[in-house]
């Protein structure tokens, strides 16, 4: 059979693979809605559902505007993006009904769906650190500048073909690009945002503010669990070859044993600091083994991966508390899951992939940590100082559901303390 017969049965599978793939990443906003609705306390649910839902649309428009152009319209190994609009016109059809080489493997609008998920993903690490004493609108406008400029900039950087592509720095799915450029700019916020009332005393004693529905809580860890696979899957880009298909199928396989891995070692650090099996670790350890492997999900065998899961399993742990000791109040634990741990899979890459060295890790891990926190740092004091950050201490004992949202998600037990 003539090779070029075949293309366009490679174009349809491999559009129809990234198009799932990328439903698998958007199915993980609820996910993080699930998650973030059970971890907060009932008086604030319905605000955090507002918030998850309006980012993802939010994210989806900017994207499209001037994201996704800045991101891969940009000159290769550069450092300053180029500004544009709009996503261009779809001409690949024209391109593989020609054939040849140089023929595109998948629609470039599944493309463009596929990196628009994954903005909003960034932006969904951070609404969570955030939780419970933010404005809703400071919250929505960060989201436009973080969308719409400040993701598309650093991913331009790796995979748009810019200066961190060059120098040899590899983030496979988003480790850092994604996961740690959330709970970057995540940090910025709270540290502009303050604790919530109550969370610190005065004598340094931390206040323990359990979530008001667990069971939320684990079904929106399990929405992420399996959203993941999309989010590394899909990032193989094609699967219409043999040896793209078995890549696939490792990257599925190690990313579910990194997330075992991460859950088991949360588990057992948990029962030996505190004597209890702490189910919120136990969540933040699952997810904390699958930004862990975000990385690197092909090349480690699948014992690797789970300990490179199991690694970021006990981190979490750690960092949770050091986070709590430094007075950083995070409800979620977003910057520990997507942060910390977000560093170990970038500088666990090397470990595994012989392409990769140290330096080029450490240089993508600081760039997209500087950019990112900076310009966040800049954009939360403008709008601290323009529309204000937080809601009054009154507010915040009312809690954010009725103050931003008028209504309560619990009206019948909303317990306000």
């Amino acid at each position: 059979m003539d090779s070029t017969a075949l293309i366009p049965v490679q174009y349809g599978l491999d559009t129809f693979y990234f198009l799932i793939c990328g439903a698998l990443v958007m199915w993980m906003a609820a996910g993080f809605s699930m998650l973030e609705a059970g971890l907060v306390r009932a008086k604030n649910t319905a605000e955090i559902l507002t918030k998850n839902i309006v980012l993802y649309a939010v994210a989806s428009i900017m994207y499209l505007m001037i994201g996704y152009y800045i991101m891969y319209s940009s000159p290769d190994g550069g450092i300053l993006p180029s500004l544009g609009f709009l996503i261009g016109d779809e001409n690949a059809v024209d391109v593989v009904a020609a054939g040849g080489e140089d023929a595109p493997y998948y629609s470039t609008r599944a493309d463009f769906f596929f990196q628009v998920v994954f903005a909003a993903t960034c932006m969904s690490v951070v609404s969570g650190a955030v939780a419970e004493r933010m404005k809703l609108w400071a919250f929505i406008a960060f989201a436009v500048v973080m969308t719409g400029v400040i993701y598309p900039v650093q991913g331009f950087w790796k995979w748009g073909g810019g200066f961190l592509d060059a120098a040899g720095f590899l983030d496979f799915a988003g480790s850092g690009l994604v996961h740690m450029a959330g709970a970057s700019a995540a940090l910025a916020g709270v540290l502009l945002l303050g604790p919530r009332k109550g969370k610190y005393g005065p004598n340094g004693q931390i206040n323990a503010i359990p979530g008001a529905n667990l069971p939320l809580a684990t079904l929106g860890a399990f929405i992420l669990w399996m959203g993941w696979f999309g989010f590394n899957g899909g990032s193989q880009l094609k699967m219409s070859t043999i040896e793209d298909a078995n890549a696939v199928a490792q990257v599925f396989t190690n990313t579910n044993m990194a997330a075992a891995g991460g859950l088991v070692a949360a588990l057992i650090t948990a029962r030996l600091l505190f004597g209890k099996s702490d189910l919120t670790m136990v969540l933040n350890g699952a997810l904390a083994g699958l930004v862990a492997i975000t990385a690197e999900p092909l090349t480690p065998s699948a014992l690797q991966s789970v300990l490179i899961g199991g690694v970021g399993g006990v981190l979490v742990v750690f960092s949770i508390l050091g986070l709590d000791k430094l007075k950083l109040d995070d409800p979620v634990g977003a910057i520990s899951v997507h942060g910390v741990v977000g560093m170990w899979g970038l500088l666990a890459v090397p470990l595994t992939n012989a392409d990769a060295t140290f330096g080029a890790q450490l240089l993508g891990l600081a760039s997209i940590f500087a950019w990112v926190f900076i310009a966040s740092l800049v954009v939360w004091g403008i709008l601290k100082a323009v529309i204000g950050l937080r809601v009054s201490e009154e507010e915040e004992y009312e809690g954010v559901d009725v103050v931003e949202c008028g209504l309560e998600a619990y009206p019948e037990f909303t317990n306000k303390r």
